[in-house]
């Protein structure tokens, strides 16, 4: 299976909606096991993480609240790709492409007032 990316809005009655993905596969957040291998680890705990790597339990919804965050902690991380890929055998060139989509997905969400599912 596939980790994907999406930003979403609420409707007028509150329900979550899918913006359309971007056309390249910049929806791509990693395989299924980057939840746990990648996102989720360990090291990414130690850097101070906390949104991503609550996908080792569960879906991520990040609420349009806290997409200001979000971006700081995915900034975060990208300084820290290579150590992350190492970490988790994953090459640093998938880490930084799987978080880059997901910092794109969050700088759409800020634009727009949403939030980001990562699933």
């Amino acid at each position: 299976m596939t980790l994907l990316v999406h930003t979403f809005v609420h409707d007028e009655r509150g329900k979550l909606r899918l913006l359309d993905d971007p056309e390249d596969g910049g929806d791509m957040a990693g395989f299924e096991s980057s939840r746990t291998r990648l996102w989720g680890s360990e090291p990414a705990r130690a850097l101070g993480a906390r949104f991503l790597p609550r996908l080792a339990d569960d879906d991520l919804y990040v609420q349009p609240e806290d997409v200001e965050e979000f971006l700081a902690e995915c900034e975060l991380l990208r300084g820290h790709t290579a150590e992350l890929g190492a970490h988790s055998g994953y090459r640093e060139d998938y880490v930084a492409d799987r978080l880059a989509n997901i910092t794109r997905a969050a700088l759409r969400a800020r634009s727009v007032g949403g939030g980001v599912l990562v699933w």
